[in-house]
């Protein structure tokens, strides 16, 4: 039942597919020629030969669609997942048809109509899923669309993931009961009811309604693990294992394989995706481009006023701890009188630091003394949004202290970071801190880091904490 339904759900996804991108289309090629929002010009080829790539978009996007898995089942996966797939699927499709009116020797073709069929296409199909994701999550809350499940084992693992199942009620599963060998039939187990032992597997898969069946045992079980896949199997019910070890993962886990041997990575990070790494690199270099072209005035006040301050350089290095634990020298403003080496690398700045001239006091409050950093961004050493660097003497004392510290070396250090706009920065909490970063490593996403970057202009620059 659940199959049938999958299948007419994704034909009436496609169905949506075309018409959202058709109408991108058709509303790109009106708002170029007939609002004259960006100005008019002259339509050389009329309505007919503008529509015509469309016969080349959507096979082109719906096979993109297809491979990158938005036809599968969703319902255990996040609306930010889905929609930078969709950003990720339209910005290779726009590619493909650039190249193809190259190809076909349509140069011609309007540019401002290509990225307003760009931005619609995107924006629609984004909405389209969020509209179907709300509407299916209501149905299920109904009773509809529901996945019957099966659980083997009722031990502390089945009661964990039966809890989080009844949480969830999103998802859309029900749980049917419980076959174990150990708990007496019809005990309850987190509100659900111990219906059988494992041997009567067979019997329950043809007098029930079974979408799933979950797997809760111990890898010790071997030998009964092995007759319960293949008992599934044979009666083509998909099975799944909760493995009794997931409770040593500190975060979320991925697969990878390595031929047929799979590799479960203990902790998941979307920056080590290649396309994620390529996007946010390419970005940090185009802002750190405009960021030093736009603060270019500011740059130089800032230069004649730190030599004017007290004598010295002007730009102050200090060795950091960046991506894979490698040490890098990050720029800065010399905001504090020159010191010796053993001193600097060794002391925190405090609220009332006499080392801080007057002029330091003032660009480190507002954070105008980081704004060198654009520089190390574009040598690749940084990235505008990421964790804080921090010096190598204390990187070595809170590996120590703090669990999971290092974590945070897994991605490029940031000018700015999810633990700064949260107020973690300064003299605060480094538990606090480590938290929001860990949080960041584990979760980014491209939206993400364009909320941290506007929550910089907002409470980033100028907070208490910050001296």
């Amino acid at each position: 039942m659940i199959k049938q339904n999958q299948k007419i759900f994704n034909m009436i996804l496609v169905i949506m597919d075309i018409i959202v991108i058709t109408l991108a289309l058709i509303f790109a090629y009106f708002i170029r020629f007939k609002l004259g929002i960006l100005g008019f010009e002259g339509n050389r080829w009329g309505f007919s030969i503008y529509v015509l790539p469309i016969v080349f978009i959507l096979p082109n996007y719906l096979l993109l669609y297809y491979f990158f898995g938005l036809y599968d089942p969703q319902r255990t996966k996040s609306i930010s997942s889905e929609t930078f797939k969709i950003i990720k699927v339209n910005s290779i499709g726009l590619l493909l048809l650039v190249t193809l009116l190259f190809i076909v020797e349509l140069s011609d073709y309007s540019r401002y109509l290509l990225a307003i069929f760009a931005i619609f296409s995107t924006l629609f199909s984004i909405i389209e899923r969020f509209i179907i994701r709300k509407s299916l999550r209501f149905a299920r809350s109904k009773g509809y669309n529901i996945k019957y499940i099966l659980v083997i084992g009722a031990g502390e693992l089945g009661e964990k993931f039966t809890r989080k199942i009844k949480l969830n009620e999103y998802v859309g599963y029900k749980l049917i009961g419980f076959l174990d060998d150990n708990i007496e039939k019809n005990t309850e187990i987190a509100g659900s009811p111990v219906i059988g032992k494992i041997e009567d597997l067979e019997e329950i898969i043809l007098t029930n309604e079974i979408d799933r069946i979950v797997i809760t045992l111990s890898p010790r079980h071997s030998k009964l693990l092995e007759h319960i896949i293949d008992t599934c199997e044979k009666y083509g019910v998909k099975a799944e294992i909760v493995p009794d070890y997931y409770r040593y993962f500190p975060a979320r886990p991925y697969i990878d394989m390595i031929d047929n041997i799979p590799l479960i990575n203990i902790r998941y990070v979307p920056l080590d995706n290649s396309f994620n790494k390529a996007l946010k690199r390419f970005l940090d270099i185009i802002f750190a481009i405009v960021g030093i072209i736009i603060f270019s005035p500011l740059l130089i006040f800032t230069t004649i006023m730190v030599k004017k301050s007290s004598p010295g350089p002007i730009i102050f290095k200090q060795d950091r701890v960046g991506l894979h634990r490698a040490t890098f020298k990050m720029y800065k403003f010399r905001s504090m009188k020159v010191q010796a080496e053993n001193e600097e690398v060794s002391q925190w700045t405090t609220e009332n630091d006499p080392r801080k001239t007057k002029f330091g006091s003032f660009i480190r409050k507002t954070s105008i003394d980081e704004l060198p950093q654009l520089f190390n961004i574009l040598k690749g050493d940084m990235s505008l949004i990421g964790p804080r660097p921090e010096r190598p003497l204390f990187v070595e004392k809170f590996r120590e202290e703090i669990p999971h510290y290092m974590i945070k070396h897994h991605v490029r250090p940031g000018m700015t970071g999810w633990a700064q706009v949260h107020g973690w920065r300064g003299d605060t909490s480094i538990k606090k801190r480590i938290e929001y970063d860990l949080y960041y490593v584990e979760n980014w996403t491209l939206s993400l880091d364009v909320k941290i970057f506007f929550l910089t202009f907002t409470n980033g620059f100028t907070d208490q904490n910050a001296y």
